[in-house]
C-alpha cells in the first residue's frame, strides 16, 4: 500500500515527548522511557555525546568500524548494570540500519517531496554501498537485541518505569 499525506514528523509535538534535552539520563534514571524503536536516542544525554560521536554509514567500512565500537558500548554499558546507556546504544545501532537503509532506498536519503504536498519518491533511487552498511548495522543491532542480560534488563525496566 503507497504511502500517503505529509511525514508524521510535521506534527511533532514537544510536550508530549516523554524525553527531554535539559535531563541529565544518567543521573536520573528513573525519567528514562524505553519507548518504541529509535525514539529518544537523539535526545538523552549524556549517552547521546558519548555514542553519537562513533555513530557513521557512509561506507561499509566506517559502519563496520562504528558498530563495533557502539557495541562495545553496549557491552560496557551492560558491564556497569547501565540500562539506560545498554538502551541508547542498542538505538544507535538500529538507527544505523534504519538511516544506512533509507539511503539505499532513496537518493540523497530523502523519501518525500516537500515541494509536491510531500508526495512520497521513487524508491530504488539510492546508494547499493548504503544497503552494505545497513546491513552490516542490522546484524549487529540483532545481536544487541538478543543479548539475554540486555533482554532480561529491558522486561525489569519496563514493568518498572515504562
Amino acid at each position: 500500500m503507497p504511502v500517503t499525506g505529509k511525514p508524521t514528523y510535521l506534527d511533532f509535538d514537544n510536550q508530549k515527548y516523554p524525553w527531554k534535552k535539559n535531563i541529565n539520563y544518567r543521573n536520573n534514571l528513573e525519567k528514562y522511557r524505553v519507548g518504541k524503536g529509535e525514539q529518544g536516542v537523539l535526545i538523552c544525554e549524556p549517552y547521546k555525546s558519548e555514542i553519537g560521536q562513533f555513530w557513521r554509514f557512509r561506507t561499509p567500512e566506517l559502519a563496520k568500524d562504528s558498530s563495533e565500537k557502539i557495541f562495545k558500548m553496549f557491552l560496557n554499558y551492560i558491564q556497569e548494570n547501565d540500562f539506560v546507556g545498554a538502551d541508547v546504544a542498542r538505538k544507535y545501532l538500529q538507527m544505523g540500519y534504519t538511516r544506512a537503509r533509507r539511503y539505499a532506498n532513496y537518493k540523497g536519503g530523502k523519501k518525500y517531496d516537500k515541494n509536491k504536498d510531500y508526495t512520497p519518491l521513487e524508491r530504488g533511487t539510492g546508494s547499493a554501498e548504503k544497503a552494505k552498511s545497513a546491513a552490516i548495522f542490522y546484524a549487529t543491532y540483532k545481536l544487541a537485541e538478543a543479548h539475554p542480560i540486555y533482554k532480561s534488563m529491558k522486561v525489569v525496566w519496563k514493568k518498572r518505569l515504562g
